[in-house]
């Protein structure tokens, strides 16, 4: 996956790299230290955040852990960009309906005529070529195999017998040989044991000091809790988030549209709620978070959601434990 796909960037390509640079941005680590926690260089991280090349799946999963988000929607939005990317969601082309036809080679219809041959044999031996008209009268040739096994014993006698019995358990002893060295080996396989999860990185502000301030630029954005969830009438999904290193609390939504707004306030502060809003396409497909609010334990943080498309607004709220 080195091509750099021409033109405009694709909008699932697009979306994808929108929500990894918001992680990466989360973390708080640069190129080269996001280069030295994973297994992907510095130009690649480069290219994948950029959107000029598909990453793959595997540093998707590394970044998810460094951020401490669930992989599952940017796995989901990795699919649909992987899907595009490798032309997998345009539809079939029409030349694969002429692989039924390639079953019927000519070879096969030739066959037929190689059965007119044996008719050479009854003028050289006459006798032989009666034996087998019988037997194909009675019954198919699958019964032939056991009245032939059994009277085998009695032309060859008690050494036929014996001989019989030996290339049996030949047989028998070989598989059981080839199943051993299969287990064997897979046993021995060695399997890779799980890389150890890295060290998250210290926030940069706490409590007082997070007010207003981004989630993400501030590192306090890293294994949150969820306090609460929502979903608003017109489809968008709401989040209050809190971290307990920064003492601060945030609100986020997805699947929103150009000119949805949230808002977050902490109950009795007398003060301007913060506010976020979805200004392109790109970010109605990715998280939008407002700035932070000061929360202590006791505090409860509430979130406010202002569909674009008119409405009554819709608010939630929770309290932090």
């Amino acid at each position: 996956m080195t091509r750099t796909p021409p033109g405009p960037l694709p909008p699932e390509l697009a979306r994808l790299a929108s929500v990894l640079t918001e992680l990466k941005t989360g973390t708080g680590l640069s190129l080269a230290a996001l280069a030295a926690k994973t297994t992907f260089s510095k130009s690649s991280w480069e290219r994948y955040l950029n959107g000029r090349t598909l990453p793959p799946r595997q540093a998707v999963q590394e970044l998810c852990r460094l951020a401490g988000e669930p992989e599952g929607r940017c796995l989901a939005l990795w699919e649909l960009a992987e899907s595009e990317w490798s032309g997998r969601a345009a539809p079939a082309t029409p030349t694969q309906k002429a692989t039924p036809t390639q079953k019927a080679t000519p070879t096969q219809k030739t066959t037929p005529t190689q059965k007119t041959t044996p008719p050479r044999k009854p003028t050289q031996t006459p006798a032989p070529t009666q034996m087998p008209a019988p037997a194909e009268t009675h019954a198919p040739p699958p019964t032939h195999a056991p009245p032939e096994a059994e009277v085998s014993p009695a032309v060859g006698g008690r050494g036929a017998v014996m001989a019989l019995l030996a290339s049996v358990c030949a047989i028998a002893a070989g598989g059981l040989s080839v199943a051993l060295v299969l287990l064997a080996g897979q046993s021995a396989d060695p399997r890779p044991s799980p890389p150890p999860s890295p060290s998250a990185p210290a926030p940069r502000c706490r409590a007082a000091a997070c007010e207003g301030r981004s989630p993400m630029h501030m590192r306090c954005g890293t294994a949150p809790l969820t306090l609460a969830s929502h979903r608003s009438s017109s489809g968008a999904h709401l989040e209050l988030r809190y971290s307990e290193k920064c003492e601060a609390g945030w609100a986020r939504m997805w699947s929103t549209r150009i000119g949805d707004r949230l808002e977050l306030n902490r109950a009795g502060a007398g003060r301007r709620p913060h506010a976020a809003e979805v200004t392109d396409d790109i970010a109605a497909q990715s998280y939008v978070y407002t700035p932070m609010t000061e929360a202590r334990p006791g505090t409860t943080v509430r979130a406010c959601f202002r569909p674009a498309a008119g409405g009554s607004r819709e608010c939630f709220d929770a309290r932090v434990i």
